[in-house]
């Protein structure tokens, strides 16, 4: 009987805790993108009263934009590559792609 109430009192408490651990980072996250995002729209305004911002991006900011995303997925494939190998094996310890059969 003791390990049920136990359960019950635990439940509660940690989903007490868990929502408020939750609600406390969504709204951080949201003030973050709310942030972000009023920062692009400022950028955007910016550029529509410039004659250039009118006509589009330029070729050179094409291609910077361009390599960074490309930097960007590159260091994700990196990321990806480097967790699986660690979860080859048990115990992160994962053996190189050549070794195994």
């Amino acid at each position: 009987m003791s390990q049920q109430d136990n359960f019950g009192s635990g439940f509660f408490l940690g989903a007490l805790f868990g929502g408020a651990v939750g609600g406390i980072l969504g709204a951080v996250v949201a003030s973050r993108v709310r942030r972000d995002g009023s920062e692009a729209e400022a950028f955007r305004l910016s550029d529509s009263n410039s004659d250039a911002g009118a006509l589009g991006p330029s070729e050179e900011e094409m291609e910077l934009a361009r390599r960074g995303l490309e930097d960007k997925i590159a260091q994700l494939n990196l990321a990806i590559d480097d967790v699986r190998h660690r979860l080859g094996t048990p115990n992160g310890h994962g053996q190189a792609p050549e070794d195994v059969n």
